[in-house]
């Protein structure tokens, strides 16, 4: 008597399995890249509000980083009571008031009565800066054209 063998369980041929592996790992590769993009673009987005917005949207934003805009207020700078950085107000176009508190020395050009740019965030009722980026207008650039060039030209 012959005993049948059993049924044979297909085989796949070696090339489509390697093919298959190659595609997962592909893909895995790719969702990580992507995912690691994601993460760096987010942490390294920093919001950017007018003063008039930034104290419109203060509930809203939190402790987050983001930059604020502003004119310095004539009459408020004061050096900081430590002594390692600068207290005063911005004004945006529409009025709105922020105290800042800066840490750090502020750029040459940091004055009264020009537009800046804040990198920091909300502390209680103030805003806690610790990066000060003088915006030069045309009107600045006009009346001021040695100061900006020799700043410009230090910093190359």
């Amino acid at each position: 008597m012959t005993t049948a063998a059993p049924p044979a369980t297909p085989v796949r041929p070696r090339g489509q399995a390697n093919r298959k592996r190659l595609w997962i790992a592909g893909a895995v590769i790719l969702l990580a890249l992507g995912f690691l993009v994601v993460q760096a673009l987010g942490e390294a987005t920093v919001y950017f509000k007018t003063a008039d917005e930034a104290v419109a949207e203060k509930d809203g934003l939190g402790d987050r980083r983001f930059r604020i805009e502003g004119l310095v207020v004539a009459g408020s700078v004061k050096p900081a009571p430590a002594g390692d950085g600068v207290d005063f107000e911005i004004r945006g176009q529409r009025g709105a008031t922020v105290d800042v508190i800066h840490r750090g020395d502020p750029p040459e050009l940091f004055k009264p009565g020009i537009p800046v740019v804040l990198e920091g965030r909300w502390s209680g009722d103030h805003y806690a800066s610790d990066r000060i980026m003088v915006k030069h207008t045309n009107e600045y650039k006009a009346e001021n054209p040695d100061r900006v060039d020799d700043y410009v030209g230090q910093n190359r």
